[in-house]
């Protein structure tokens, strides 16, 4: 599985450098993605801003995780109105940004109990790949778990939640329910995540 890999001091800004003041300003919302090449080694650092709307797109870690229960069921969430890429759409489980210092780990389980409370899982990890659309550029770790717990949608972030069958799933498919990257990424794991059954 991919790490990524810090430099031992802190690795360079990318994009106009953010003063103490505007962090301060942003309080929670502030945030500094690690910039990274595709073999997890990161070479800088970027605000969310600059890494969604500089057109420079440069590559940035995500984590997605796929929760299945015993009964071959895939939890899915249902993204806020709220959202800047594709709100009300069903997508992962869990999906989110590594914050810079964080491995691709304690993104997994941060983003898990922000975005719907869960925890205490044994995630799998599944694939890494490259996903790019017209804003940005993502170097995404998925992983998987099992349970039948029923995960609490954070109401800010994901709005709704619920357990989809895989034949829901592939009737749904490109009717514009899910978010672009779920229905490639589904499709490439699709396998894997019924053979941890």
């Amino acid at each position: 599985m991919l790490q990524l890999v810090y430099p031992s001091d802190t690795a360079p800004m990318m994009g106009e450098p953010v003063s103490a003041a505007r962090r301060r300003a942003a309080g929670k919302k502030y945030e500094e993605f690690p910039i990274v090449d595709t073999s997890g080694l990161v070479i800088g650092r970027a605000t969310r801003e600059f890494c969604h709307t500089s057109g420079l797109k440069p590559l940035h870690p995500v984590v997605h995780m796929h929760i299945i229960d015993r009964f071959s069921r895939v939890y899915l969430q249902r993204r806020s109105d709220t959202k800047d890429y594709c709100p009300g759409c069903w997508d992962s489980a869990v999906g989110g940004h590594v914050t810079y210092g964080e491995s691709l780990e304690e993104a997994l389980v941060r983003e898990s109990s922000e975005e719907i409370g869960f925890k205490d899982f044994n995630p799998r990890h599944l694939l890494t790949y490259i996903f790019e659309n017209d804003a940005q550029r993502e170097l995404v770790t998925v992983f998987a778990t099992i349970s039948s717990k029923d995960p609490v949608p954070d109401n800010d972030e994901v709005q709704d939640g619920r357990f989809w069958t895989d034949e829901e799933i592939m009737k749904a498919m490109g009717t514009g329910v899910f978010t672009p990257d779920f229905e490639e990424e589904y499709v490439e794991i699709r396998k894997s995540l019924f053979a941890l059954l």
